[in-house]
């Protein structure tokens, strides 16, 4: 990427510390070493990812929605559509394609049972090429099978574009399987970069959240 590059929030290095600053600022991304968050699965997380607040920040919805419209822009200059992910990435992709002039749908999680029994809200062509928005990326699995949806319906999902990602191994690998491109507006490097610069984490709870992305199943980061 040209650092130099030029977008709505300045260069481009500087979309993620942005975006993390103002994710932090509204308790989107919750940081809490010392009194982890328990998972569904049972898994304990120093971290807490809420990004559907966004909405209800005008000033911090603005920055985000045109941070994904750029990021559309520069990354799938071929985009036809966007898709959100349901229910989180309904609003953003929404917002994003309206700020772009392009049309939206969105991939519900599973077919109606009732009706014409879509799985896939609005109109979607043959060969359209697509982009698919999410809200935060963890392992991946719903993004990835809102994405197959898309593709058994004939689309070229161009890639994925979220808020945040983990950075974990596990999603990584399985966008890579599935050879779908994510770009992210923020990932947790940057947001410990910015959170250790105000003061949100102590320098010590850099390393232990990054073991926990590392690893999440191993609890040694907690000792």
């Amino acid at each position: 990427m040209d650092r130099e590059e030029k977008t709505a929030f300045g260069k481009t290095e500087e979309i993620g510390e942005k975006a993390a600053e103002a994710l932090l600022s509204i308790r989107a991304v919750f940081l809490r070493p010392e009194e982890p968050f328990t998972w569904a699965s049972g898994i304990r997380s120093p971290i807490y990812c809420d990004n559907r607040l966004v909405l209800s920040f005008p000033s911090v919805r603005t920055l985000i929605e045109e941070g994904i419209a750029e990021t559309v822009k520069r990354e799938y200059p071929e985009a036809e559509a966007l898709f959100g992910t349901a229910t989180a990435g309904i609003a953003h992709a929404a917002i994003a394609s309206q700020l772009l002039g392009l049309p939206m749908g969105y991939v519900r999680g599973k077919a109606k049972d009732h009706g014409r029994k879509n799985r896939i809200e609005g109109r979607l062509s043959k060969g359209e090429k697509v982009v698919v928005i999410e809200d935060l990326i963890s392992t991946g699995g719903s993004v990835l099978d809102c994405v197959e949806a898309l593709r058994e319906e004939g689309a070229e999902v161009l890639g994925i574009v979220s808020i945040f990602t983990y950075g974990m191994k596990k999603g990584v690998e399985r966008l890579d399987s599935a050879k779908v491109r994510n770009k992210s507006l923020c990932d947790l490097d940057t947001l410990l970069k910015v959170a250790l610069r105000k003061g949100y984490i102590r320098p010590e709870d850099e390393g232990k959240l990054l073991r926990f992305r590392d690893d999440p199943a191993d609890e040694s980061w907690m000792r």
